[in-house]
This record gives structure tokens, sequence and C-alpha cells, in this order.
């Protein structure tokens, strides 16, 4: 013990020595042979005044002075204590006071190496890995990549588990039916918009239809353009064709848009035949001669041609997009902007599409060109028939989806004659019997245009069928109605569907 005047003004104890820490100075020097200046300073005490730090007399009296207040018997409890914290920390390590003082807390260590668990040997030196460390080793761990051979395989596998869930999906009928009747959805449409048209058709002619609906062009892949949606919609047809080899005929029903897709896959489709009489004058030919004399698609016979709000003259002139209102400002405005919404979609509708000089790709659709044998391929089926609202269609137009010049439409009617169907209106069998006068036909580019269509669409007999959803709770839906697109949501429309069905030609 150091015998300097460190225990100068400290209380001695009934035992004749000086333990009492709180008052009790130290020497930081102990067994030095020069001690420093600042070896008697007394330790930092918590709760101590900065001068009974620096002065250890001042310390010593206040203690003094406290511990003549205690009693015996609480004077020695205080002293077993501090004699066992004082045995306590002589047995420590060095800076164990320190760390003891340190308000940071630390992890305890695991009691054994998790490492052993997969076969890492136990590090040596009794070093053990914490839980922390090891968590962050087997999550920053790169994985090992499969064989080449093996990822192949389940790619494979996963591909054809898609498809045969798809083709589970979007294709109902019986096994034994040789009728394909493919449905093609519209613009930003899917598959599972004509769900429930595929379902009636099943239900209402068992055993004689097997019904695929399109999935080849949904969602934003309707902006790629009608040709390009074409060409995928005639290679699914294809692919289904080869994989049921039972089919016989075939038939097409669209709705707005797919219409117009649904007449450049037939182009694309179309096998010319040895019986057809390669002539386009409908008034030399009956429409008998015209049903039975035709080629096929895909190998297959077509039966119908159905299109369902179908703009077959574009979306470019006076209300053919009502939701304009007719206002010639904004229909300009939307003939000029279309493609920056709906891509290479939006110029083929407003005919605004001029590749290679040739003329817009409507126009061409309506004769046969190198592009496809569109007219032939369309007057191949025995039936054509195009579905058109009166009004409440703010998308497409009553003269458009019809095929009918301003002046030939009928007179509005809101009620339905026949209770079966209430929101079918009128419908006909003919085209108009209207001779062409030069005064009806205006001398504009687009008017021409829009001659020129009508004229290459009527080398062909249609059915027209108009519909007008009036009194339905959701008039304003009627471009949707007519399709039952959401069921229940567009069920006011299923008498159009019950139509279509009751009128198919199986």
């Amino acid at each position: 013990m150091c015998n300097r005047s460190c225990t100068r003004g400290y209380p001695e104890t009934s035992a004749g020595k000086f333990r009492t820490p709180e008052v009790r100075g130290t020497c930081a020097l102990r067994g030095s042979a020069e001690p420093s200046m600042w070896a008697h300073t007394p330790p930092k005490q918590q709760g101590m005044p900065a001068s009974s730090r620096l002065c250890p007399s001042a310390t010593c009296s206040l203690a003094a002075s406290t511990q003549t207040h205690l009693s015996p018997h609480r004077r020695r409890r205080r002293r077993s204590r501090l004699v066992s914290a004082m045995a306590q920390s002589r047995s420590a390590s060095p800076g164990s006071s320190r760390r003891s003082r340190s308000t940071r807390w630390s992890p305890p260590a695991l009691p054994f190496d998790l490492g052993m668990l997969f076969g890492r040997k136990q590090k040596p030196g009794g070093e053990r890995l914490d839980l922390g460390n090891w968590v962050r080793r087997v999550l920053s761990r790169p994985l090992q990549p499969p064989p080449a051979a093996e990822r192949e395989v389940e790619v494979e596998a996963e591909d054809e588990g898609r498809d045969a869930g798809n083709r589970e999906e979007v294709e109902v009928g019986s096994e034994e039916a040789d009728h394909l009747v493919v449905m093609v959805n519209g613009l930003s449409g899917s598959s599972s918009d004509w769900k429930f048209g595929a379902e009636q058709f099943v239900k209402r002619l068992p055993g004689k239809v097997y019904v695929h609906r399109s999935e080849c062009n949904h969602s934003t892949l309707t902006f790629d353009g009608v040709d390009l949606m074409g060409e995928r919609l005639a290679e699914e047809v294809r692919q289904v064709v080869q994989r049921r080899r039972n089919l016989r005929k075939i038939s097409f029903v669209a709705h707005s848009l797919g219409g117009l897709i649904s007449r450049y896959a037939i182009g694309k489709l179309y096998e010319y035949s040895v019986a057809e009489e390669s002539c386009f004058n409908t008034d030399k030919h009956s429409d008998e001669e015209n049903v039975y004399g035709g080629g096929k698609l895909a190998g297959l016979e077509p039966m119908n041609f159905i299109a369902s709000a179908t703009p077959h003259l574009g979306s470019r002139w006076n209300k053919q997009l009502p939701f304009l209102f007719g206002v010639p400002l904004l229909e300009r405005t939307a003939a000029e902007t279309a493609h920056f919404i709906v891509g290479r979609t939006g110029k083929h509708l407003f005919l605004s599409d001029r590749d290679d000089e040739k003329p817009p790709l409507l126009v061409r659709m309506v004769e046969d060109c190198d592009d496809g044998k569109f007219m032939s391929a369309l007057r191949s089926f025995k039936r054509r028939v195009a579905y058109a609202n009166i009004t409440y269609d703010h998308i497409v137009g009553w003269r458009t989806s019809s095929i009918r010049r301003q002046h030939e439409l009928p007179e509005l009617q809101l009620t339905a004659k026949d209770e079966k169907y209430p929101h079918v209106i009128h419908v006909s069998t003919a085209n108009p019997e209207c001779p062409q006068e030069e005064d009806s036909v205006d001398a504009s580019l687009a008017d021409s245009l829009e001659e020129i269509m009508i004229r290459g669409l009527r080398q062909v007999t249609w059915e027209r069928v108009d519909v007008c959803f009036h009194e339905s709770r959701l008039k304003y839906n009627a471009h949707y109605n007519i399709q039952v697109r959401t069921h229940p949501t567009n069920l006011e429309g299923e008498d159009v569907i019950y139509h279509m069905i009751d009128n198919f030609l199986v």
C-alpha cells in the first residue's frame, strides 16, 4: 500500500485502515520509484463537485462529516459491500471498468458456432461466430446457377405448363366439334372480354363449336397497328388448326378494333380454290355463287364473319368518333395526335399512314393487293354480319360500324320490335339500294377515301343489326354492353349475344 500522504484527512476506521473508496485517494504509480505529482488525485466520482475532485482534503472532510451520521450497523453493511466490490475490481481485467461504464449495448455471442451445422470446422482459439455475422454471410453468398441443360429443361417445362393453362382458359367446347369459332378483342382488351360470349356459344350449341378466344393481341399490344396484329392473329389460328386436326369449319366473332384485325388476318389465311370464280362484280353473281364458290382459310371452310361495333370506315370523319361531339377542331386534333396515344393503330384508324406512298391501310383492305387477298377472303364466308350501336356509343359511330352513308341510315328508333331481343332495333339482310350520284360525294380527299371503302366493302352482302340501349341502366356504356365485356356489369347486352348464336350458321 502506498505510504505517502494520500491518506491525509481521511477518517480512520475501527480496523485502523483506510478502506472507504469515496474518500480514499489512489496512487497511479503504485510501486514506482518516482511517483508523479498527480499520483494522489482522488478518482472521479458520480455526484461530486469539481472542487472536491481537485482537493483531497475537501473530499476527506466531506466523507468524515457524512460517516459521522451513520449507525454502526449501517457502517458494517456498507463496509462489507465495498470490500466485495473491491475484490471483484482487483480480479477483473484492467479495461473492464471502462467497458462497464460504456452505454453501448453489444449482442451476446452464441454459445456455439452455427457454421458447424453447415459442415464448417470450428474456429481455432475458441472463437465463435455470432448470429448477426452468420446471417450476413449466408445472405451475401452468391447462388450457384443450375447447369445449362437442367435450366433449359426447367424453362421448357414452365412454358409448356403455362401454354397448357392458357389453352385451358381461352378454349372451350367439345373435343369432337369440327367448327372453330375465333373470338377477337378490341383496343386495350384481352381474351377475357369474350368470356361470357364463349360460354354462351358452347352452352347453346353443345357439341357443335369449339371456341378459341384470341390472346395474341392484348393490352398495349393493340397499339402495334392493324397489320402487325393481323399477322399475329393469323399465326395463332394456324397453330390452333395444327393442334386440332378434326376441325373442318371456321368463323370469326370480333368486337370493335378486333373486326379490322380479323379482316386483315383472313386476307393472310386465305387459300385460293380452283372452284372460285375470280370476279368482284356482285351484280353478275348471286349470293349463293359467292357463298359456295369461295376458297378456304387455313384449310377450313369459312362460315360466319361477325363484327360488332367495328369502325370499318375508320374514325376520321364527322361524328365517327362520337365523344368529340362532331367539333371539327377536336376531330382534326385527334387525327393529328392519335398516334401519340395508341401508336400505329391510331394512324390506321385516322387514315394518316402513308407507308411508301401507298394508300392508307384500311383503303387497301377493301381489295385484293400485295398485302393480302382481303376481299376474296371476305367473300368466301357464307354470312357477314355488322352489329352497330345506334346511339350512346361514344367510341365508334353508327355510320362506320354499319358501313352506310349518312343519308342511308334508317329512321332512329329507340324501342325494339321483338321482345326476345329487347335491344335489337332493326335488322336488314341486304345492302341498301341507293344509286350513286355525283353530287352525293364530296370532292375532298377524306370523303373520297370513305366512298372508296364503302364501295369496296359492298362488293359482298352484309347483314346489318342495329342495337340500342336507350332503356338500359348503363346505356352510356353501350360500346361494351354489345359484347358483354364484363359480367354482370354489361349483362344488359346478353340478348345481343343470344341473337348472334340463334342466327349462327353451324
